[in-house]
């Protein structure tokens, strides 16, 4: 389950978030929106850990964000970019975020994914050459890897085809089915959630 209490953070004198509380259950997945540069993103950054919150606190499975490995192991996370080196093949890239999180038997987990994201007979072309609906497929494959209990996804949708959003529905239905906890950034997504939750002012509404 990931809890968030009183998180705020602020960028020079402007504050982004002021407060913000959240609970995301186990099985649940909650649609989060927001005018642009309500701090949708920023929210997301700070529980992946790629950000700091100013005050406040968060915890993944009981444990916070401060326990670095423990939670990261926790956390599967989509963002704007997806961060692949271009001369590494999108199997490659897999590969390598395995073997950053020491997961076993990886190479029948990644072979698998690759298919279920419908990327498998694109697996040795470097993502140099992939599209951008491509690199998107290969990101919510990397999401998945490691097993996480949480997953952040910001705008998953974009960049992809009606093929593509349809499989990104049925993970996080496959997800939800699982026992996740799932937290969507995403506008006019035709998503279901179990709950939708609006940024504004700083605060949850």
């Amino acid at each position: 389950m990931l809890t968030a209490t009183g998180l705020q953070k602020s960028f020079g004198a402007r504050q982004v978030l002021r407060g913000v509380d959240l609970t995301v259950k186990d099985g649940e997945v909650v649609l989060l929106q927001g005018e642009n540069g309500a701090g949708k993103s920023t929210l997301l950054h700070i529980l992946a850990t790629l950000e700091r919150a100013d005050g406040g606190k968060a915890e993944v499975d009981a444990f916070p964000l401060s326990d670095g490995v423990e939670v990261r192991s926790r956390i599967g996370f989509t963002g704007h970019r997806p961060g692949f080196y271009r001369e590494l093949s999108g199997r490659e890239n897999l590969e390598l975020w395995a073997q950053l999180h020491q997961l076993p038997e990886h190479e029948t987990n990644i072979e698998a994914i690759l298919a279920r994201v419908g990327l498998k007979s694109f697996s040795n072309d470097r993502t140099g050459i992939y599209s951008r609906g491509m690199l998107q497929r290969l990101a919510l494959a990397r999401t998945a890897l490691h097993r996480p209990t949480t997953l952040l996804l910001d705008e998953p949708f974009a960049a992809l085809d009606g093929d593509g959003r349809e499989l990104l529905c049925t993970l996080i239905a496959e997800w939800r089915a699982d026992n996740r906890a799932v937290l969507v950034v995403a506008h006019g997504s035709g998503l279901t959630a179990d709950r939708t939750l609006v940024l504004a002012d700083g605060v949850l509404a």
